[in-house]
Formats: structure tokens, sequence, C-alpha cells
């Protein structure tokens, strides 16, 4: 049986994607920066039937959170397939570049960038142990420098200097973490979910959560023969995925 860790996977999309997987035959660490979230999310999936999953507490943002769940996980198992760096937060409004504070930037990047990169690094090790390990990193349209910068693009006008930067940084240190891993089995991958329907953005988002995780999902369960290095964004562009950095 694969395992998968999932980030900030006690609601939402996170959540979504942990159902979806464990209805392909996977076993899931459900991380939530909240333990009691994080089990309570776990006895909604257990009700569904889908009974191979536990919550770990894990606050991405937090290095000896992060140091934990990698000793808990790694006492339950040698070997983790799957790893979804999806825990996020937006910042709050306004984001305007001559307004936001410091400190709005360093919480979302403590979240956004800085987690992942504490995240896949903690957990590379047991990643390396897969005969097909792979990494989602979830990330935003809102990422692309060259759709920001087309007047014809239909989220044009949302701007946002925190958010919208945090989620560019991560596209970089994405493509190069996969530029790194080229040569071994790794699959790395940025996938945006859309803008989907969630407490994230007040219940604004036009997509549904079952879309969302079926986009995240489909990157954590490629082929041999799948992509890597890719920025896929199928709201941007449904025949490909492809948009542009």
């Amino acid at each position: 049986m694969k395992k998968a860790l999932i980030t900030g996977a006690n609601k939402s999309i996170g959540f979504e994607a942990a159902r979806q997987l464990l209805q392909q035959g996977y076993y899931v660490y459900l991380g939530s920066r909240s333990l009691t979230n994080g089990q309570e999310a776990v006895e909604k999936l257990k009700a569904e039937g889908l009974h191979e999953v536990e919550a770990i507490q894990l606050d991405v943002s937090d290095p000896e959170s992060v140091k934990a769940a990698r000793a808990a996980v790694g006492e339950k198992t040698e070997v983790l397939d799957v790893l979804i760096n999806n825990a996020g937060i937006n910042g709050g409004r306004p984001q305007n570049a001559l307004t936001a504070s410091l400190e709005q930037f360093k919480a979302v990047y403590e979240t956004n960038v800085f987690g992942v990169v504490l995240v896949t690094q903690a957990f590379i090790d047991l990643l390396q142990k897969s005969p097909e390990p792979r990494i989602v990193n979830v990330t935003s349209g809102m990422g692309s420098l060259t759709l920001h910068n087309d007047p014809t693009w239909k989220y044009y006008h949302n701007k946002g200097a925190v958010y919208h930067s945090s989620k560019a940084a991560l596209n970089m240190y994405t493509v190069v973490l996969a530029y790194e891993l080229r040569d071994t089995a790794f699959k790395v991958n940025m996938v945006d979910p859309g803008f989907t329907a969630t407490d994230f953005n007040q219940h604004r988002g036009t997509g549904t959560v079952e879309e969302a995780g079926k986009r995240v999902v489909k990157y954590a369960v490629l082929g041999a023969n799948g992509p890597t290095g890719k920025f896929v964004s199928e709201e941007n562009n449904p025949e490909t995925g492809d948009i542009p950095w």
C-alpha cells in the first residue's frame, strides 16, 4: 500500500485530496496544525468507510512541529510515496505593494514558502525510499508573472503583493527541486487547484473542492512516464494545463 502525507489536510482541498487518495487505495497521513481538528477529519473519513488514515500534528511554520511530525511518521513507515504540500494562508486584505506590512509578508512566506522547504527537506529521506516518489506543491495561477502582465487575463486586476509573490517564490523553489531530482524517479510538480470555493476565500471561489482535489491528486499518482517540473493550471488552460511562468 502506497503512503501519502498531506499538509493542511483537515479541511477544504487538502481534505478532499486525502479522500480521493484513500479511495484509490493509499494510506494517508493527514497533516493538521491542530491535532484535534485533524482527528475530527479522520473520523469523518472513517465514517465514509475510508479507514487507512491517521492524523499527524503538523504546523509547517514551526520547525519543531515539522521535526516531531517527521519522527512520528518515521515510527510508522520507512517509506513515503507522496508528499502534497497543501498548507497555505492568504495573509488577509489589503495587500498593496506600498502598504502591506512586513509582518504580513513574513507570516505568509513562513507558511507558503518556508513551510514547504521545511517539510520537503524533513521528509525527503522517506520519499527517496519509494520506487515512484511524487511531490505536489499546491500553488496558484496567481503566481504567474506573465499572466499578471497580460491586461487581457481575467484576473489581471486581482493583484496581491503578498500572497501572489509567495506563490511565485514557491514555483521557483519547485523548479529548482525538480531540476535537482531530474535524474531520479521523482516527479515534482506545481498544481493550481483553481479558484475554489473554500473558507480560504470566504467561499467566493467558482470551483468545487471535488474538482480541485482531482487536479491535485492527478499529479500525486503520476506514472513513470509522467511530467516533472510543470506549472499546471487547468482553470487557466483546460486543454493541457500548461500556463506561462
